[in-house]
């Protein structure tokens, strides 16, 4: 009983090690750069990955890869969340810093419950799975069309107590949400999965350090860079049963780069164009 004990207390400080020290290293490659790639590389599958990884290796390749359709639909919440944050500090302008962070935070949260609700209802299949979030990925660059891609022209970095806290906060989520996982059934695992442990803690840090546009900055990338965690949730659909977790996460984290790295290509070379006409 002893021995079991202190398995799971060492899982529990491995995920939350691993959680901190990935979100660590993507901050500091994100946000020493602009705003705006830092939304898109908040897309990049962390904590889908993470979780997804411990759920399959706590409980079966076969469960997480059930959980990740629920996951790829879930981004659509994910979405939801940073428009929500984005509209809701446009609510609060006026008042206080702490109250605009405070209610633009919580009204991306409710937002992202609210369509993870309903998406736990639906029914979701491969083919939902891939069409329904990609259709919200080019409805929300849509909505954020009007926002400008700011630039801040001192380099873009966050203190380390703000960056070691937005860490808890995502290996807290990872730990929770891979805890409960196998008493709430791969739909919620999967939904949890999605939940948008490092877009709203960066966007409140951004928040409180920078300019409301330099947020909106980043919250307008942010669906740009969520298509590489579906493709990622899509790709562990089918590689986890076939490879298991470790090879599997290899291989999926592969293909989520190699979108993310494409779509950077395709996004640096509009601008240039746009720049040179």
């Amino acid at each position: 009983m002893h021995t079991l004990s202190f398995l799971l207390t060492w899982m529990e400080l491995f995920k939350m090690s691993v959680a901190i020290a990935m979100v660590l290293l993507l901050s500091l490659i994100a946000e020493r750069v602009s705003p705006s790639l830092a939304g898109i590389l908040c897309g990049y599958p962390l904590g889908v990955a993470i979780t997804l990884f411990f759920v399959g290796y706590e409980i079966s390749p076969e469960f997480a890869s059930k959980s990740a359709l629920f996951t790829a639909v879930g981004l659509i919440g994910t979405q939801a969340s940073a428009y929500g944050y984005y509209r809701f500090s446009l609510l609060a302008r006026g008042r206080g810093r702490v109250q605009q962070v405070a209610i633009s935070a919580i009204g991306g949260l409710a937002v992202f419950f609210s369509i993870a609700a309903i998406v736990h209802l639906a029914k979701v299949d491969l083919l939902t799975a891939i069409f329904l979030p990609s259709s919200a990925i080019l409805l929300f660059i849509f909505l954020f069309r009007d926002v400008e891609n700011m630039r801040i022209e001192k380099k873009f970095t966050a203190g380390m107590r703000s960056l070691m806290l937005r860490a808890v906060f995502a290996g807290t989520v990872v730990c929770l949400t891979t805890g409960v996982a196998d008493s709430v059934g791969p739909a919620w695992a999967g939904l949890f999965a999605a939940f948008p442990m490092t877009i709203v803690p960066s966007a409140m840090i951004i928040h409180f350090t920078h300019d409301l546009e330099h947020t909106h900055a980043f919250l307008k990338n942010v669906p740009r860079g969520i298509g590489s965690a579906v493709v990622y949730a899509l790709a562990l659909r089918v590689f986890y049963p076939r490879f298991g977790v470790f090879a599997g996460t290899l291989i999926c984290y592969a293909i989520a780069t190699i979108y993310l790295v494409m779509l950077s290509f395709g996004v640096g070379f509009l601008r240039s164009r746009q720049l040179q006409s």
